[in-house]
């Protein structure tokens, strides 16, 4: 069905559109807004389109003699990120409004930035994703070398080595994956089961490239320096998406293809997760500049996704889809709000901003919103993901995975300490500036519904999931 293309192709118009139209600034910008908010109504139109299906809509390019160029799906594994990035994408135009710098550039790269992912979370051939992960990079690299802070292009740089290092282990596990499947590059289709041998190798492969996306302790130093160092509309779709490409790759291709290996490797996985909530959480905590501090939040945040997906269950990897969804509106959420802070202020140091919630009541209300939610507070969309994790992964392991909770109980310590420096103290003279306007709120309201809609109905993302990941699980033994 054609539907399944258009959360693709209707960025990539608004992309020609905004290059060949928008010449002035105003232009360029209202483009923008309309080709996102054409992709979210695209994204919705296909999740009801599905919801009316058989679990699966599938859509094929083809080229000369009938030959297939192109095949995307949706379902429910995919359809939760497809979504996501709609919305964080309309964010991200609205957080890009004050860029005054080669401003249909700017928009340009977003809207490409956009396709990318969606096609990554569509791609239904092994060739067609790879090239889709790869492309992401390009316009991720010039949104912060070209519009980021001082240490822009270091981090840029930073970030390009880092993640292609690990998409070119990446493609070799791809290539091991068609060449013994028989030459088939269809994601979909049924192969022979490969060779415990081949299944470690490709596994492992695989991994190293999307354990660096996620990012897991040890390939995370690329993170904080691309995080603190991006516009806002960069770390908005970093932290909201590109992240999330991991997790979706790890249960996408590397369970399915190598699931033995899977199996072997899942204690492994388990203490990559643990070490990365309890050593971002710590890290988090001695952050002195509040976006560093939400930059190393995210490395704890994804070590839950890392250990829900160690489980190999079913609803654990419906905890990975939740944890995912949740830190991508959280993150989004928490990104835009400091940098619109940044806007007014020039500062992101926590000491110089004392007073701002009394100073700024909307800015600090939908902040300290935010921050709870980041630490999972029940009814809002970070507890159910960590909640299930913790379950399945203690089921699944036993007591150890307690050591978990010092991270759980630190997320606590550094999002209320931060509340606390920023909120309370005598004013500071940074504290003097105007609070949140008529764009901002729509942006907050755009991130902020889903994440009390998902913190007290969690099944929207579990439902929708539990199809695909009870298929996953069969593949893996479940356990």
């Amino acid at each position: 069905m054609f539907v399944v293309a258009l959360p693709v192709l209707v960025p990539l118009a608004g992309l020609a559109l905004v290059v060949l139209l928008g010449r002035d600034d105003a232009r360029a910008r209202v483009l923008s807004v309309i080709a996102t908010l054409a992709t979210i109504a695209a994204s919705v139109v296909l999740l009801l389109e599905w919801r009316g299906s058989d679990g699966i809509l599938a859509w094929v390019a083809e080229g000369p003699s009938a030959v297939p160029v192109a095949r995307l799906a949706a379902d429910g594994l995919a359809l939760p990120l497809v979504l996501l990035t709609a919305l964080l994408g309309f964010v991200a135009v609205l957080a890009s409004w004050t860029v005054t710098s080669r401003v249909r550039t700017h928009y340009a790269l977003l809207l490409a930035l956009q396709a990318a992912v969606t096609t990554v979370f569509l791609a239904d051939d092994l060739v067609l994703f790879y090239v889709a992960w790869e492309a992401v990079l390009i316009p991720m690299f010039f949104l912060i070398g070209g519009w980021g802070h001082e240490r822009r292009r270091h981090a840029a740089m930073k970030f390009f080595l880092y993640t292609f290092a690990g998409s070119a282990l990446m493609l070799v596990g791809l290539l091991l994956i068609i060449f013994w499947g028989g030459g088939t590059t269809d994601l979909g289709a049924e192969v022979e089961a490969l060779p415990t041998h081949v299944q470690t190798a490709v596994f492992w492969l695989l991994a190293a490239g999307m354990l660096v996306k996620l990012p897991v302790i040890g390939v995370h130093t690329w993170l904080p320096d691309a995080h603190t160092e991006a516009p806002t509309a960069g770390s908005v779709m970093l932290a909201g998406v590109l992240l999330k490409m991991g997790g979706y790759g790890l249960m996408r291709v590397a369970v399915p293809y190598a699931p033995q290996a899977f199996a072997d490797a899942a204690w492994v996985l388990a203490v990559l997760g643990v070490g990365g909530i309890v050593y971002g959480a710590f890290l988090a905590f001695g952050q002195t500049d509040i976006k560093r501090l939400v930059a190393y939040s995210s490395v704890a945040h994804m070590g839950f996704v890392v250990l829900a997906i160690a489980t190999g269950t079913a609803l654990g990897y419906g905890a990975a889809m939740l944890g995912m969804v949740s830190h991508g509106l959280v993150a989004g959420l928490l990104f835009f709000l400091v940098g619109a802070l940044y806007e007014r202020t020039r500062t992101r140091e926590m000491a110089r901003l004392r007073g701002l919630v009394a100073a700024v009541p909307r800015w600090g209300g939908v902040f300290v919103f935010a921050t709870l939610a980041s630490l999972g507070l029940p009814g809002l969309s970070g507890f159910p993901g960590e909640f299930l994790t913790l379950a399945e992964a203690f089921s699944r392991w036993g007591g150890w995975i307690a050591v978990a909770g010092v991270g759980v109980v630190m997320a606590a310590v550094y999002g209320l300490a931060a509340v606390r420096r920023i909120g309370h103290g005598a004013d500071a003279p940074e504290a003097a500036c105007r609070d949140l306007t008529g764009r901002e709120w729509l942006a907050a309201a755009v991130l902020g519904l889903p994440i009390v809609a998902l913190g007290v109905a969690p099944g929207l993302v579990l439902s929708a999931t539990e199809r695909a990941f009870s298929a996953l699980a069969a593949i893996g033994g479940g356990f």
